[in-house]
């Protein structure tokens, strides 16, 4: 080949590095020019239209190993092409807004890991018990973990207490729960509240706040116990309350997990 230009320049004019044509180089995209009589390889205006149509392609998200058929292929199938990467690459920007607004969400705290309708749910509830932030966020913890630990039960735990909340003497009782927190583990009113929880339950099984599914697993002990323990370290008057109750449902032959 006479004239031309070297890879530098070849390089400089498409808008690609020397390394980079190398590497279209090694993966076939385009040919290897010949030397000239001084041994330097010379890209002509071909090899620089190919060059530039190369670089378009990779630039628009066209993986580097679909670029030299879609550049070989007929009219037909080069746009048949485009139109295939198209689709995978508004999949893509459809998978990073999803990430975007995932990390805006975590940004609020873990709220991204609840469902919205759940989330609305537990801030009407919340309202109307009257919780601090920090009860809030132990409540919306608790829901995390059931998700976490119960998934195939979420939605049944969720409409189980959703029912039983409208139901004065529950909402009562569980208004009493949250506030026993702050209660000594000694508190004769413990033991009163536990009593008052056991009875509730035992007249309305099918509202007990266990999440469908639970006790099928062979793990169920683990999982329930891992469910149990959630704000009890902060809270001990809770962990007296809890064994209380589960002592006061098992001697009354319900099996918790």
């Amino acid at each position: 080949m006479t004239g031309g230009v070297t890879i530098g320049q070849a390089a400089a004019f498409a808008g690609v590095t020397v390394k980079t044509v190398r590497h279209y180089h090694k993966h076939g995209l385009i040919d290897e020019p010949c030397r000239d009589s001084s041994g330097y390889r010379r890209y002509g205006s071909a090899d620089l239209l190919r060059l530039i149509q190369i670089r378009t392609l990779a630039v628009a998200g066209v993986p580097l190993a679909e670029i030299g058929a879609i550049l070989d292929a007929d009219p037909d199938r080069f746009a048949a092409a485009l139109v295939d990467v198209e689709r995978r690459l508004n999949d893509r920007i459809d998978d990073l807004i999803a990430r975007r607004d995932m990390l805006r969400r975590l940004a609020t705290g873990d709220r991204a890991l609840l469902p919205d309708r759940v989330l609305a749910k537990l801030d009407r509830v919340a309202a109307d018990l009257g919780f601090t932030p920090d009860d809030v966020t132990m409540a919306r913890e608790g829901l995390v973990l059931i998700k976490a630990l119960v998934p195939e039960g979420f939605d049944d735990y969720v409409s189980r207490v959703e029912r039983a909340l409208g139901d004065p003497r529950y909402f009562s009782l569980v208004k009493r729960m949250w506030c026993a927190a702050e209660w000594e583990p000694d508190d004769p009113r413990v033991d009163e509240l536990a009593t008052a929880m056991a009875d509730y339950f035992l007249a309305h099984p099918s509202l007990l706040p266990i999440p469908a599914g639970l006790q099928a697993r062979t793990d169920a002990a683990i999982r329930y116990d891992l469910l149990r323990q959630h704000g009890q370290e902060q809270k001990p008057a809770w962990t007296r309350l809890a064994a209380l109750f589960e002592a006061r449902l098992r001697s009354a032959g319900i099996d918790l997990a």
